[in-house]
């Protein structure tokens, strides 16, 4: 079982270190919480624009809860046209899959070889991307699962999403990264700040009404950012979700972000988790 803290508290730990971040006997996941030797951990931490100050902090409601299999390592959730995708990691049972809401059953439409490692899930002009955590590139899959090919990229690969013309990922730094859908070279660099620091371990992302949502990994919490100057505008901690969940020992991070445009609900879960949960976002 992995703990879990709040933004405040890893913000100060990363300043330290990031096992400090995890708590004394906190049980490390993902190679001791994802080794963060990624290219953009390199790169200067531009200055913030905009009110860096001022951060909302949402409330929520649970609007519903629905099974979710609790070996299924959540690394990817998106909802698309009535539909929710899901994209699992760990070695050996990492796959892109879609899920029966009602059941929690899961139609497993591509599995990753048992060296790789599989991460966040996105779809732009209807082909699903797949990143990879270590192996350093993405599937493209059509809207089938059939797979049409291999894109490479540098660094590690956590989170990505889309606004409908590019594509955002992370790494388990504070950048984000605006890339080409056909190269997923870098166009943009994005330093995310929370109340003028750097915020690290961005990880699942979700492009939200022009925002981008992600998960702050080992926390309870999902951040508000504006693309245009990185920082985080709102925040929503939902750490009473774990207290939901029953006879699932194996329980791991909260993870996970999808959106229904239908009605402004999001789905969270973790990974692990035997439940999904539909949100409503009280702000």
């Amino acid at each position: 079982m992995v703990k879990h803290f709040n933004i405040a508290a890893c913000l100060v730990a990363m300043a330290l270190s990031v096992s400090a971040c995890r708590g004394d006997g906190a049980k490390a996941t993902e190679g001791e919480v994802k080794t963060r030797s990624t290219s953009t951990q390199k790169e200067s931490v531009a200055p913030a624009r905009g009110n860096i100050s001022h951060v909302e902090s949402y409330d929520y409601r649970v609007v519903a809860e629905y099974p979710h299999s609790s070996v299924s390592y959540t690394q990817g959730l998106l909802y698309h046209d009535g539909v929710m995708w899901e994209g699992t990691g760990q070695y050996g049972r990492s796959h892109l899959q879609r899920i029966d809401l009602e059941t929690g059953e899961v139609d497993v439409l591509a599995t990753l070889d048992d060296e790789e490692f599989g991460e966040g899930i996105a779809i732009l002009d209807e082909q699903i991307y797949q990143l990879t955590w270590y192996n350093e590139y993405a599937y493209v899959y059509d809207m089938d699962g059939k797979l049409r090919h291999k894109i490479p990229y540098q660094g590690e690969g956590w989170g990505i999403t889309s606004d409908s013309e590019h594509l955002y990922m992370s790494d388990g730094t504070s950048v984000i990264r605006r890339v080409n859908p056909k190269t997923l070279r870098s166009e943009e660099l994005i330093y995310v700040t929370y109340k003028g620091q750097p915020l690290d371990m961005l990880n699942e992302l979700e492009w939200i009404d022009g925002k981008i949502w992600a998960n702050v990994y080992l926390t309870y919490s999902i951040v508000v950012i504006d693309p245009a100057t990185g920082v985080v505008e709102a925040i929503v901690d939902m750490p009473d979700l774990y207290d939901r969940l029953v006879d699932n020992p194996e329980a791991e991070a909260f993870n996970g972000v999808a959106y229904n445009p239908a009605n402004g609900h999001i789905f969270v879960t973790g990974k692990d988790w035997n439940k999904l949960f539909e949100i409503e976002i009280i702000k």
